[in-house]
């Protein structure tokens, strides 16, 4: 007798939140992974034995709940793409070194991308903190680490010469290539090569000690898209078209246009000259002349240890497409797999041995206009692309019988608890499988069948308690993780129709020292009698009687290099009017 089996759609609901079109910019996310915890390697020993956290703290840095992995929420409408992520890698992240004191944490992040790229004139410099993210929904920062030769010394702040992240930071990188600030936003500076990996981007993955290399196989393809960056350009893995324009040209790893200012082709050589001037591309994109000293080469300061130990290739008598085939920002136009048409791109820069090489993602400024940034909530209407993390339907697959035998298979939640429902008539139901907890992204469950027809029903009966990605609580603005910040404020009170001196105290990122503040405000106090003597900003604020009590926002501006505007350092109730 023949057998029917019948799938109810009680309990299920099948694939309709995912609208992806034919868009790169919104159906190159990865999204598959969304109901999986973050989790990380604590140790090198938890890493050896495949013993992974999804809960984590150091004492300082705590992840107390389990949070759902990379991108949780896509919007667009017809000017961006909106994406709402926790940051934390689809892979397994860390370990970091003992010495290194941060761990990631969820960053409840939203950012918007345009969807229309526009190329101005007049170039932008990249900021610290996030300018763009990766289809796995982790943070792209630029080559620089925070720190610059303010004249004397190094330290946080602004400058000419820049320190480069993946040469002074790269022992604290996992073998992802990745690492987190102060505030916990794991990033990459450099070749995201796990997520290379994940996209079949010519990376091998030693399951043995859990790490990441270039494949030995000759390069066949062309790189995936990594990410967006925030003026609406794709990144790509570091292999294009042979010929810029031609999709026939055959694939190979795309050459940088910089080399190092050690004498060869045709570059100056700062080891015997000293660094008494920054490169042609650093002079175009800061704005100032030439004549800006550095320390001298050194143990201390190697060579390579700036950004501006670099020479750009097409200033010195190179042609790009000829001897290299990236520009001074790291990308070129041409046809990719996603733009046939053509499209500007960047590319991930890496040496023929797999090793990250200058400038790494992109460039010290950005090829367009960066309008993409951090939103608060969405303010115009949208389609929704993509909602996954917690709120991911239920979605099954076509079940199969075999000797009486039916096998289902279903989505499922980390975290999430299931249940299998049976019915001859739609009528009566019973529970087949009860607390049912999935090991994976599916759910697979085996069960014999009776009857000349059967139905199934499937329900999620628990989720347990999780860090929700909106959770509104480390969703960030304009100033970028770790800082700029104030660490202080004394006093932090003050009686109306009275006049407070305050001493208020820079934290992370600090401008150089010669650089002084041009405002102070309590509020919407404007303080005068302004100084600043190291981290320490001193000035007077005097308090109108008529003031409205209660706590302020107390912060302070300096300017910051050319091209880049005001920067605000700020601390949000600093300081209570009484």
């Amino acid at each position: 007798m023949q057998q029917i089996l019948r799938l109810s759609v009680i309990g299920i609901l099948f694939n309709i939140s995912q609208t992806f079109g034919s868009d790169a910019r919104i159906d190159s996310w990865i999204t598959d992974h969304s109901g999986r915890y973050g989790r990380l390697y604590l140790t090198a020993a938890a890493q050896v034995a495949g013993s992974s956290s999804t809960t984590w703290s150091n004492g300082t840095q705590t992840q107390a709940l389990p949070a759902y992995s990379g991108v949780q929420e896509l919007y667009s409408s017809a000017d961006w793409v909106y994406l709402r992520t926790t940051g934390l890698g689809i892979h397994t992240m860390g370990p970091w070194p003992r010495t290194f004191p941060n761990l990631p944490a969820n960053q409840h992040a939203f950012y918007r991308i345009p969807r229309v790229a526009t190329v101005p004139s007049t170039k932008t410099l990249t900021g610290l903190g996030t300018i763009g993210y990766f289809v796995d929904g982790v943070a792209m920062f630029d080559s620089r680490d925070g720190f610059v030769w303010n004249g004397t010394s190094e330290g946080n702040g602004n400058g000419y010469w820049n320190r480069d992240a993946y040469v002074n930071e790269g022992p604290t990188f996992d073998p992802a290539y990745a690492h987190q600030e102060n505030r916990g936003t794991y990033h990459y500076h450099a070749n995201p090569i796990a997520l290379r990996h994940l996209l079949g981007d010519h990376v091998d993955f030693d399951s043995s000690t859990k790490t990441y290399s270039e494949t030995s196989m000759a390069v066949v393809q062309h790189s995936p898209i990594l990410g967006w960056v925030r003026d609406g350009f794709p990144i790509y893995g570091p292999y294009g078209y042979s010929e810029a324009t031609s999709a026939g040209s055959g694939v190979r790893r795309m050459l940088t246009g910089f080399q190092l200012r050690n004498g060869q082709r045709g570059t100056d050589n700062l080891t015997t000259s000293g660094r008494t001037s920054i490169p042609a591309w650093a002079v175009r994109e800061y704005g100032v002349s030439a004549s800006q000293s550095g320390p001298s080469v050194s143990t201390t300061y190697p060579l390579g240890r700036y950004m501006e130990d670099n020479a750009f290739l097409g200033d010195i008598g190179s042609k790009q497409g000829t001897d290299f085939d990236l520009d001074e920002y790291n990308g070129r136009y041409g046809v990719t797999p996603e733009f046939p048409n053509g499209t500007y791109a960047y590319f991930v820069s890496i040496a023929a041995d797999g090793k990250p090489v200058f400038p790494y993602n992109i460039g010290r400024a950005f090829y367009g206009n960066p309008t993409g940034a951090a939103v608060t909530a969405l303010a115009e209407a949208v389609t929704t692309n993509f909602v996954g993390g917690a709120k991911t339907p239920l979605v099954a697959d076509i079940p199969t019988l075999a000797n009486q035998e039916v096998t289902l298979v279903w989505s499922g939640l980390e975290g999430g608890t299931y249940r299998i429902d049976a019915s001859q008539n739609l009528t009566d139901w019973s529970t087949l499988t009860a607390n049912v907890i999935p090991t994976g992204n599916l759910i697979a469950q085996t069960t014999s069948v009776t009857g000349k027809q059967s139905f199934f029903r499937l329900a999620q009966t628990g989720l347990a308690d999780y860090d929700s990605v909106t959770n509104n609580a480390n969703q960030g603005g304009g100033n970028p993780p770790g800082g700029p910040a104030l660490t202080s404020v004394t006093p932090n009170t003050g009686v109306r129709g009275t006049t407070v001196v305050l001493t208020i105290v820079l934290g992370g990122m600090a401008p150089p020292a010669n650089v002084s503040p041009t405002s102070a405000t309590v509020g919407s106090i404007v303080g005068s009698n302004l100084s600043r003597n190291g981290t320490s900003v001193t000035s007077s604020f005097v308090i109108p009687a008529n003031a409205t009590p209660g706590a302020v926002t107390v912060s302070v501006v300096f300017p910051g290099p050319p091209g880049m505007g005001n920067v605000t350092f700020a601390i949000a109730n600093g300081f209570t009017i009484l």
